[in-house]
């Protein structure tokens, strides 16, 4: 249930410094965005690659944390991300990720990188890891 969650108002870390923003988790989905800046651009004036897997995993991990219990963690195992469209600086991503099927110790997750204009940027597919902390 959503309301069991504690979702942070901002992240911690790598996070933080990227820029990404929690918008909504719970019930295996999860929604980020981040608003993309002149130190997000590749030399082709363009959001880095980087910056769209990193709002990806960012979503389907945090999608899955949704469902974990406390004795469990998560973490991915493999992402893969196709890019479809380029994504210029001002413009606001926001990466839906959803658990697809919950395993006892893997997780099989999808999501996409809408843009500000309605527009799919990138989709990702991925499996996670599950395991029982010590």
């Amino acid at each position: 249930m959503e309301d069991d969650i504690v979702f942070p108002p901002s992240f911690p870390g790598f996070g933080r410094m990227v820029g990404l923003k929690p918008v909504s988790i719970g019930d295996g989905k999860c929604t980020v965005e981040v608003t993309v800046l002149q130190s997000h651009l590749n030399a082709g004036s363009v959001a880095h690659g980087g910056l769209h897997a990193t709002l990806l995993d960012t979503a389907l991990g945090g999608a899955l944390l949704s469902l974990v219990t406390p004795e469990e963690w998560c973490a991915t195992a493999e992402i893969v991300v196709s890019y479809i469209r380029p994504s210029k600086e001002g413009t606001t991503l926001v990466a839906n990720g959803r658990v697809v099927k919950r395993g006892k110790s893997i997780a099989h997750m999808e999501g996409e990188i809408i843009d500000s204009n309605g527009l799919l940027i990138a989709t990702a597919k991925g499996t996670w890891a599950i395991w029982k902390v010590d």
